[in-house]
């Protein structure tokens, strides 16, 4: 046989269409199934990174989670995650998270221990200080804007989607007008 262009890509083609026939019969398609954990209750829930809201299956024993995995039977997601859904067994349970508030004082190196208390009163104490520094009533054609532009909000991925709907209300309460978040679909 005389290998030509025209011979070589029949030839190629012809190979690549009975193999791809012959991978493919008697192959479905499989659906997730949920792991069994002995002893343990499956909950359904939704994950709360995003509004698509993928359902979640955690597993929990004695009142702590110890296992989370797509759901399945969920009608949105069927068993699916994203990264952020399929580590979201690391927010109950991270050794590394932190369960105080911590402070540098202005200077400082190092970082302290404080008091939830105290940390929320500092925090409210400067949000005030800079709104009252930077408050615009009115803008320069003499219309009332009531705003601020000397804040900004910069959300983050670990926020779930109640904790970016408060944050978002509060912001807009304060009068901010640069808010922006990464959790964009």
């Amino acid at each position: 046989m005389d290998i030509t262009r025209r011979n070589f890509l029949k030839l190629t083609g012809g190979t690549l269409a009975v193999a791809g026939i012959g991978v493919g019969a008697g192959v479905k398609p499989g659906l997730a199934q949920p792991r069994k954990i002995r002893y343990a209750k499956e909950v359904p829930t939704i994950c709360p990174y995003c509004a698509v809201g993928c359902g979640i299956i955690a597993h929990v024993r004695d009142g702590k989670v110890i296992d989370t995995e797509g759901d399945p039977d969920h009608p949105i997601s069927r068993g699916s995650l994203c990264s952020k859904g399929s580590a979201l067994y690391q927010i109950s349970n991270n050794d590394k998270r932190l369960a105080r508030p911590l402070y540098r004082a202005p200077g400082a190196d190092t970082w302290e221990e404080v008091d939830w208390d105290w940390a929320i009163n500092r925090i409210a104490k400067n949000v005030k200080e800079a709104r009252d520094k930077g408050f615009i009533r009115k803008n320069l054609k003499g219309q009332t804007v009531n705003r601020v532009e000397n804040i900004a909000s910069l959300g983050g991925a670990p926020l779930d989607n109640e904790e970016v709907y408060a944050s978002v209300k509060l912001n807009r309460a304060l009068g901010l007008v640069y808010i922006e978040h990464c959790a964009r679909l």
